[in-house]
């Protein structure tokens, strides 16, 4: 399929497409994640120079970066706005505008954001932003844009990302062995790709395959010791197995890592 006849198939009417619409409020309704704290000197600095220039097109695109940065994706999302206004045919405005969007939870606004983008320009950057909210509906739409991105040839780092899609759509619609080849395909082209180690061991775990859920979990943590999600998962297989005092362990390296997750904290208050 060409670029072009891609753009033909994801023109189709978002709206019709999703049969689960997210509440377009969704997590927007908080304005930020740092609501009734001082913004950061550097955000405050920014709006300075965004009031003393308005006209900045540069200066808004950074602000509303850093502000999608600290959560507060309402006021991100009106300076995307106001830029769009401004340049309705700006491809990277409105990909930056659906990145900010599915970071807000607003899944819709998101894939309607990145289709606009297609419209404008066929990147494989679009595309897979696109598929993966689609991955995550179980539409397999997914898997028709993840094949096309391939076969642009564009390199492993790609290819990484379209396999990892890929295995979340088949992981999300119970198609296991598909979606530990997909992932094991994405680690093959990026052996540092931790979401793809993450999903693979939850695809065993949530079958209650504990054991082969621990061992890529403690894998993966060799890949890389700093990210909480290798031992938190590997708690909670310690956790099902009854092995408290490993899942205990496991989960303060988890919390070291990641001070004050609630999620975490509440593991290890189960264990202890």
């Amino acid at each position: 399929m060409t670029r072009v006849s891609i753009i033909i198939v994801l023109g189709i009417s978002l709206f019709a497409s999703c049969a689960e619409k997210e509440d377009s409020a969704g997590k927007q309704d908080d304005t930020t994640a740092a609501a009734g704290k001082p913004l950061p000197p550097y955000i405050v600095e920014l709006e300075s120079r965004v009031k003393a220039n308005p006209d900045s097109a540069g200066l808004r695109l950074k602000l509303a970066a850093a502000l999608d940065s600290i959560g507060a994706y309402k006021p991100a999302l009106e300076h995307m706005d106001s830029l769009i206004m401004k340049d309705t045919t700006n491809y990277g405005l409105w990909y930056t505008k659906g990145r900010i969007a599915e970071d807000a939870g607003d899944t819709i606004m998101a894939m309607e954001s990145y289709d606009k983008a297609l419209r404008i320009y066929p990147s494989a950057d679009a595309m897979l932003g696109l598929a993966n909210l689609y991955a995550e509906q179980k539409n397999e739409r997914a898997l028709l844009i993840c094949t096309n991105v391939k076969r642009l040839a564009l390199g492993r780092d790609y290819d990484a990302h379209a396999d990892f899609i890929a295995g979340i759509y088949n992981a999300r619609t119970n198609n296991k062995e598909k979606a530990l080849a997909f992932f094991d395909n994405c680690i093959a082209n990026d052996y540092t790709y931790m979401p793809a180690y993450i999903e693979k061991g939850l695809v065993y775990f949530d079958n209650k395959a504990y054991q082969e859920a621990l061992s890529v979990f403690k894998f993966a943590s060799t890949i890389n010791a700093l990210d909480a999600d290798t031992y938190y998962w590997q708690g909670r297989c310690y956790e099902m197995m009854q092995v408290k005092d490993s899942a205990a362990l496991r989960f303060k390296q988890a919390l070291n890592l990641e001070k004050g997750d609630a999620k975490i904290t509440e593991a290890l208050k189960r264990v202890e």
